[in-house]
């Protein structure tokens, strides 16, 4: 998708590819608005591939006293279910009491309120469970003997944004990865955006009716320095670090686990054979696109988890760690884990031509964000259509929010050379367009060389033409986490494949 488009005036020019651009780009194009998004690197290369991979409302949020964001988020969760059950699922997360920290009632009063803030109808409520009997106690230290069970939600992230951009793209926008703004300026009632693909290493100028600066960890150098545009308003950068351990334990139940500074941290089945934890909290400085999982970053998780485990976790433990920048507004708060993770929207307009910056935001509000976004550029574009993104799944999310089951047993009476493992992946990936990737294939062979694992080259060339990847890491790290579980001979033959395709 490098080929600079046609002579046309959009009316959006959408900066940045990461969840509240792409989430921006599907609602304005099923609008009826002309859209075009760059991004710089691949969809979701930064931030948005990073996160704890939930969607939830943010329990700790409640302290600080965050209840419209919370209450917008509890919501979101329900909607965002229905409208991809291949990728996003219920969670029953297990909050162990710890006598220590907050008391028993303070958790019970916060769980009401959670269980009751957002009109829940799908996820089940809050429990009380003896871990002295249930199964999620086996992995935890004697010493704990109470846990609230709660529900939250799971969502592979970046494939949320890749999803997202189709969308747009199936409606009409013109999604165009590793090409960089390179400056804007307003002229002659217009934006003019001077654009640099990366792959060629050309320039060229798209004009729009209104700037959507959607650029993450960027979007305040993108304002001062690719716009020279003077503001107040601020961002504050906070690295929340990850790591991948072995498996820790044998149940589907994530844990939530408070620690005594006042931070939480999660951990989550992940991959099957694996286990997530995160996330710390920390004022990043430096370069936004090349975060690390510090070594102080990695102990102190380690030692929050080997707070609440029998078996300590150790740095030896670690297979992946991964890290992302918040681009929080920044809003004087004392700490990096006290600065909301609300979003805000601030429309500029010079000569009558509208730029909006976006701050901040939670992946679980993304889509009522880019309502939010529209709402507030309406007096620009009054004839576009009424918000509709509610009830409209994602590609593949047509099917009921409890059939999952049923769809991974189709594709393994349709595909009988499936495994249960590769067809479940299928589905979780592609939900309903599952079907399409494999085509008319009557066996493995069909479907082109294997990269590894159950990646072949039939899926891989569907994400190259249908799903913006243009890279190994694109397809190994950012549309599944295979990456894993290839070794680097098998990751460097993929890269010799895009190397040849391209």
């Amino acid at each position: 998708m490098h080929a600079a488009p046609p002579d046309i005036v959009y009316d959006l020019v959408i900066i940045g590819g990461g969840i509240n651009g792409c989430g921006i780009a599907r609602d304005a194009s099923g609008r009826g608005l002309k859209v075009l998004l760059c991004e710089m690197d691949d969809l979701a290369q930064a931030t948005s591939s990073a996160s704890t991979k939930l969607f939830h409302g943010g329990l700790r949020y409640l302290e600080y006293y965050e209840f419209r964001l919370v209450r917008e988020a509890l919501k979101e969760r329900e909607v965002l279910l229905r409208a991809m059950p291949h990728i996003a699922w219920p969670l029953r997360f297990v909050l162990p009491h710890h006598s220590g920290l907050r008391p028993k009632w303070l958790l019970r009063l916060g769980l009401f309120i959670y269980d009751h803030m957002g009109g829940r109808k799908i996820l089940p409520p809050t429990r009380t469970l003896d871990l002295r009997t249930d199964v999620v106690g086996r992995p935890l230290q004697d010493r704990f003997t109470t846990a609230f069970e709660y529900s939250d939600c799971w969502v592979e992230d970046s494939r949320l944004v890749v999803l997202n951009a189709r969308d747009a793209a199936d409606k009409g926008a013109v999604i165009l990865t590793r090409t960089a703004c390179q400056t804007a300026e307003r002229r002659n009632g217009q934006w003019h955006v001077t654009m640099l693909d990366e792959t060629t290493q050309t320039n060229f100028i798209v004009k729009g009716r209104c700037l959507v600066n959607a650029g993450g960890p960027w979007v305040e150098d993108i304002f001062r320095n690719k716009l020279r545009q003077n503001s107040s308003d601020r961002t504050r950068l906070v690295r929340g670090s990850h790591i991948v351990t072995r498996k820790l334990f044998d149940h589907d139940r994530p844990y939530f686990f408070q620690q005594s500074d006042g931070r939480i941290i999660f951990a989550i089945p992940y991959e099957t054979d694996f286990t997530l934890i995160g996330t710390t909290d920390l004022d990043h400085h430096g370069d936004p696109g090349s975060p690390v999982c510090t070594d102080s970053e990695k102990e102190y998780l380690c030692k929050a988890a080997s707070e609440y485990f029998k078996n300590p976790v150790t740095t030896a433990d670690v297979v992946w760690s991964y890290s992302g920048v918040r681009p929080l507004y920044d809003d004087g708060a004392s700490s990096a884990t006290a600065a909301t993770r609300d979003y805000v929207l601030k429309v500029e307009v010079e000569a009558g031509v509208p730029l909006l910056n976006v701050f901040g935001g939670k992946i679980t509000t993304y889509r009522k964000l880019a309502e939010a976004a529209l709402s507030k550029l309406r007096p620009w574009f009054p004839d576009m259509g009424q918000a509709w993104t509610a009830g409209a799944p994602l590609p593949g999310g047509n099917f009921p929010v409890d059939g999952v089951r049923e769809l991974i047993a189709r594709l393994g009476e349709k595909y009988p050379f499936l495994d249960e493992q590769w067809a479940k992946r299928l589905i979780r990936a592609y939900g309903t367009l599952a079907f399409d990737v494999l085509g008319n294939a009557k066996s493995a062979t069909n479907l082109g060389r294997s990269f590894g694992w159950n990646l072949t080259e039939r899926e891989v060339e569907w994400l190259r033409s249908r799903e913006f990847a243009q890279s190994a890491a694109d397809v190994l790290w950012r549309r599944s986490k295979i990456g894993l579980r290839l070794s680097p001979e098998q990751t460097s033959a993929m890269e010799l494949w895009f190397a040849q395709i391209l």
